[in-house]
């Protein structure tokens, strides 16, 4: 039985994505780079990236790189991805960290006020209490232009305060989380009645409760994801939209030439590093999931003459990423560009 959805969210779900793109954290433009880059988000009809070719014989997989944030209003124009997917026998979806607990049913309304309790500071202490003097300061400057008078925020652990900022920030700058991509791969997947394959690594908590209280004690953590968020909220925005602009327009060669905010490695060592990150064993998943998926492509490219799979642009892009892997095993891998692995 699964976890309920609201502890998976207070444990993993701000971060559960760094789990399938753990990268190396890049150096932070300084604010006179991050002014000189653009900050319109394209709209419209776009292009999207190309498809990474991974090939053995004459078994193909197609690799789409995606990434966040992304440009909240462009309409794809997806006519290559469909007829990849129409010609596919399997679409491996995004790698990802499934939670489980065998728990009941009265454990999860008992569990239930524990997990949402586990988003507020202990105590009832504020965000002012806890936080450094110069770090709230911020705060409140970019909270009242990103969130306005919400009072029930102040109560938050720095790391949840942290996760709505960036949200809105988000939104407010014409950008989303996931620019709709996974849906739209989904309904492409459905309509030519291609399987989806989920690459997942289970993580089995047996005891609920004490890894609720472990994450409570982990709160100290959350302080270096906050700040790192101010960072990117008032520095790393421009930044953020030529990525997610490159990104629509199939640009790879700026996205090579930018480099991404290291907010999300903070906020990941916030839960990763803590105490309760090794109760759960969730301190050596990301080398556990890139296994995962390494052994499901090459079943994949073995079983199929035609695989369609998703992964973090990142993964694709770095020298050392999980393609350089098969690349390595023999496999041949094309970049859309041309550029070698």
């Amino acid at each position: 039985m699964r976890l309920p959805s609201l502890l998976i969210f207070l444990l993993l779900g701000a971060t559960a994505p760094v789990f399938a793109q753990s990268t190396a954290a890049s150096p932070r433009p300084s604010t006179q780079d991050a002014a000189d880059l653009p900050a319109v988000v394209v709209s419209g009809v776009q292009p999207g990236p190309g498809l990474w070719k991974v090939s053995r014989g004459d078994h193909v997989m197609w690799l789409l790189g995606t990434m966040s944030p992304l440009p909240r209003d462009v309409q794809w124009e997806s006519r290559e991805l469909e007829q990849v997917i129409a010609d596919s026998q399997q679409v491996l979806l995004p790698p990802a960290v499934e939670m489980k607990a065998d728990i009941g049913f009265f454990g999860k309304l008992f569990l239930l006020p524990s997990a949402y309790g586990a988003r507020k500071n202990e105590d009832g202490r504020t965000l002012q209490q806890v936080l450094p003097p110069e770090a709230y300061a911020r705060w409140q400057v970019l909270k009242q232009k990103y969130l306005g008078k919400d009072r029930g925020v102040e109560r938050w652990r720095p790391l949840f305060a942290a996760q709505e900022l960036y949200r809105k920030a988000l939104g407010a700058n014409g950008l989303s989380k996931n620019g709709g991509v996974q849906g739209h791969i989904d309904a492409l997947a459905k309509q030519h009645g291609v399987p989806e394959v989920a690459v997942s690594y289970p993580v089995v908590i047996e005891h609920p409760r004490t890894a609720i209280k472990e994450f409570k004690r982990a709160a100290p953590q959350d302080v270096t994801c906050f700040i790192r968020t101010l960072d990117s909220v008032e520095h790393d925005l421009p930044a953020m939209t030529a990525r997610a602009n490159a990104w629509a327009t199939g640009d790879l060669e700026t996205l090579r030439g930018l480099p991404d905010s290291n907010r999300q490695d903070a906020c990941i060592e916030a839960l990763t590093g803590a105490g309760f990150a090794h109760t759960l064993g969730l301190d050596d998943v990301p080398a556990k999931l890139r296994e995962q998926w390494l052994a499901t492509a090459r079943k994949a490219l073995s079983d199929n003459r035609q695989t369609f799979a998703v992964l973090p642009m990142d993964e694709l892009l770095k020298p050392d990423g999980w393609l350089s892997r098969l690349h390595a095993e023999g496999y041949e891998v094309e970049a859309p560009d041309g550029a070698a692995p």
